[in-house]
Parts: C-alpha cells; structure tokens; sequence
C-alpha cells in the first residue's frame, strides 16, 4: 500500500515538473513574440497600438520600433496616419522616417502634403524631406562654367547662381537638377551668341538673367526658379580668330597637296621626255651608224670623189673647231665676269682669240680634221697614195 502511493506521487511530480518547463517556455515565446515595452510606450503616448498588431508585425519581419516611433511621432504632431500605411510603405521599400518628417514639416509650415503624395515621392527616388525643406528655405544651385561665344568671336566663360523653390506638385514627374543646369546653360549661350560683342554682356551681365527668366526655363521640372544671379564672367579665347587660322592653315595644306601633285606630274612627264630623248638618240646613232657605209657605197660606185670628200670633212672639222673655240671664250669670260664681280677694281684682261688656219688643198688634209675624224684621215692617205700611182702612171706613159 505505501509502495502504490510512493508511485502515485512519483507519477505527479513528473507531470508537474512537465507541466512547468512548458509554461516556462510559454511564458518565454510570449515575451519574445509580444514587444511589450513599445506596446506600452505607445500606449502612454496616446498612439495605441493592439497587441495583435505588434505580434502580426513581429511574424512579417517589419521593423517593429520603427514603425512605432514614427506612429508616435506622427500621432503628437497631430497627423492622421494609421499603422497599416505606415508598415505598406516600408514593406514597399520606402523610407519611413523620411516620409515622416516630411509629413510633420509640411504639417507645421501650412503646405498641402498628402501622406499619399509624399510615399509617391519616396518611392519615386527623391528626397521628400528635402524636397518640403526646400519650400521653405529655396535652393542654390550652382552651374559649372558655361562657354559662350559673341558675335565678334570673342568667347565668355560664364559661371550663374540658380535660386529653386520646390514645385510640391512636379516632384513626382517633373524634371531634376541636371534639367534646370542644362537650361540655364542653354539660355546663357543663346543671350551671348546673339549680342555684337562681348563688351555688352561685360557691361550689363543682367542681360542673361532677364533672357534666361523670359524663356521659363523652370516649366516641366520639380523646381520653380526664382532668380539667376551671374556669379562671374571671364574673357577666353579669340574663337574667330584660332577659326580663321585653322581654315589658312587647311588651305594651304589642300595648296601644298596639289603643288606635290603638280610637281609630281611634272617629274613624270621629264623622266618620259628623258626617255623619249633616249630614243631619239639611239635612232640617231643608228642612223649615224649607216653613214659610212653609205660613204664607202658611193666612193666604190664613184658617185662622190675623194676631193668631194675632204672638202666635206674640213668643213666639219672647221666648224667644230670654231665651236669648240667659241665655249672657250665664253667660258673665259663668264670666269672673267664673275671675277670682276668679286673685285671691281681689277682691270679686264684683253681678249685676243688666235684662229689657226687648217691647210686646205688636194692631198693636203687639215691636221684638225684628222684630229677630229679619225676616218677622214684614212680616207686622206688612201687619196695620197692614190694620187702617186697616177703620177708614176703618167710619167711611165
């Protein structure tokens, strides 16, 4: 009997030691599972939120603190926002805290901002925050130096300062920063290129801002500008004048390129006519080559007689010999000339040029002759020789 009942409360106590790790454990989940500092801190801060709702968060991994403290925030400020958009945004990847303060800026400085409108602009890519900050307080936005060329060639290198304000209503399509810095800078090359000189633009530098104004080059984008201001302007280059220079210096490139290749043509045709002159020559050596053949013919048919002969060949070598006399001379007096040139004061020597008479006569053949035809003076000893055997012939008869 004591043995059953020393099982009996063996039984119980395992049962009751079960039945407390598995509320222990319970206890632990829910403490774990359930935030229940931030369930009380927002019930102390007049933004209740139900438990249900934290443990709902906990389960879809949203960042539980986060949305609280910003509930929380947006509930003292006075906006009306619940939980379930605020926990949509940051499911959707956008910035809860910026869109936030964005809401409570808006809120405190009267500008008409949907808690709607600033997720659309959150997840557009800008910065809501700084968009509604900038409503209140305008932006500079400074351009990088812009070249602009006058009339007279003269380039100005202008450098503008852009006041924005926030178009709350374009943020979401309207256009960016780069847009309004693209069209300033359009507007500044466009005023300068029109005016005659540059002077102007020096003289009076709100000629660009009241053009630039004029144009509304702030329709379609996120900003509305409210004032350009010309920061500074320098003097650059003399564009004309660097044009004009590139432009001689290209034609007389084309100039040079079509002298080579005119003098090219030129070479061409001397290095023809060279050959063509070869050609020539050998024709005429060729042709010279028959004359003594044709000599020997007509001597051996008796059509010329050896007389008619040396009378020719004197001729030629006289002839030539006054030729080659008269380079001479020329020679001596260019060397003279020059020379004189050199030193005016020398005297010019005299020219007295001694002709020598080559002996002419039957059997008789000018020495400058046979210095000049070696032929002629075979052709002169066969006449000798010829003329001894008739006399011996006449004299034996």
């Amino acid at each position: 009997m004591y043995l059953s009942s020393f099982q009996l409360s063996t039984g119980w106590i395992v049962a009751i030691i079960i039945a407390a790790v598995l509320l222990l454990a319970f206890i632990v989940t829910v403490l774990v599972m359930v935030p229940f500092r931030l369930w009380f801190r927002a019930f102390v801060s007049g933004a209740h939120i139900s438990m249900i709702k934290l443990i709902a968060m906990k389960l879809r991994k949203v960042d539980c603190q986060l949305i609280t403290l910003n509930y929380i925030t947006a509930r003292k400020a006075g906006l009306k926002i619940t939980v379930d958009e605020l926990e949509t945004h940051f499911m959707a990847g956008g910035n809860v805290e910026n869109v936030v303060k964005s809401l409570v800026a808006a809120y405190s400085a009267n500008i008409d901002l949907t808690v709607q409108k600033a997720k659309a602009i959150d997840l557009a890519g800008r910065d809501v925050y700084e968009a509604v900050k900038n409503t209140v307080v305008p932006k500079i936005i400074e351009t990088p130096e812009i070249s602009a060329v006058a009339k007279d060639g003269i380039e100005l290198i202008v450098k503008a300062k852009v006041t924005v304000v926030s178009n709350m209503l374009m943020q979401i399509s309207g256009a960016g920063e780069d847009t309004i810095i693209a069209r300033v800078g359009e507007g500044i090359v466009t005023t300068v290129g029109s005016t005659d000189s540059h002077k102007m633009i020096l003289e009076s530098p709100e000629l660009i801002s009241s053009t630039v104004l004029e144009k509304g080059l702030d329709r379609g984008t996120a900003y509305y500008i409210s004032s350009l201001d010309i920061a500074d302007i320098d003097v650059g280059r003399n564009i004309d004048a660097e044009l004009n220079i590139a432009k001689a210096e290209a034609e007389k490139r084309i100039a040079q390129a079509k002298a080579e290749e005119r003098k090219s043509m030129a070479i061409a045709a001397e290095n023809e006519m060279k050959a063509r002159v070869q050609e020539m020559r050998a024709e005429v050596i060729k042709a010279e080559a028959e004359v003594p053949k044709a000599l020997a013919k007509a001597l051996s048919s008796g059509k010329i007689s050896v007389n008619d002969y040396y009378e020719m060949q004197n001729i030629q070598a006289d002839t030539a010999m006054r030729k080659s006399l008269g380079r001479a001379e020329e020679e001596k007096a260019d060397k003279l000339g020059s020379a004189q040139k050199k030193d005016s004061s020398m005297p010019r020597p005299p020219m007295t040029p001694t002709m020598p008479t080559a002996p002419t006569g039957f059997g008789s053949p000018s020495p400058y002759a046979q210095q000049m035809n070696p032929l002629a003076a075979r052709f002169a000893s066969l006449a000798a020789s010829q003329k001894r055997n008739n006399v011996t012939t006449d004299d034996n008869k």
